[in-house]
């Protein structure tokens, strides 16, 4: 479901200065389908360019979430972690063993939470759903 967004074009677009060392995390953000934290970015970013501190890994993450470009994720395990805000919605599914983090669309599920909402007496204008699960035993 990951679709690749150019968080460089972005940062053009909101007028945010773009310095090399940006322009590498923003590629290396551009580039992730697993949702990274910031020690995660920061490995993959110094692979291209070594001189990028941990710091600025951190400021530039705060930047690009400042200006809406990137969505932050605590997904229980005490890290933030990191993906381009997708223009289209998604909920995400973690798996609680293995950390790893399922994105998925349910519309009949989107449906019931707007439900929901309103029989609560509400409009719903925006939402997030992060479901916590174990894998299921195959083959009993």
């Amino acid at each position: 479901m990951h679709q690749i967004i150019d968080i460089e074009a972005l940062c053009a677009q909101r007028g945010l200065r773009i310095t090399d060392q940006r322009r590498v995390i923003a590629r290396v953000l551009s580039e992730s389908d697993d949702h990274p934290d910031v020690e995660k970015l920061h490995e993959r970013a110094v692979a291209a360019d070594p001189r990028i501190s941990i710091a600025t890994v951190y400021r530039t993450v705060r930047l690009f979430e400042e200006a809406g470009i990137l969505d932050r994720h605590d997904f229980g395990d005490g890290r933030s972690r990191y993906e381009a805000a997708p223009e289209a919605h998604h909920d995400h599914l973690i798996d609680v063993e293995s950390g790893k983090v399922i994105e998925f669309v349910d519309p009949e599920l989107e449906a019931l939470q707007r439900q929901i909402a309103e029989k609560l007496g509400y409009r719903l204008v925006d939402h997030r759903m992060e479901l916590y699960g174990v894998r299921l035993e195959r083959g009993n």
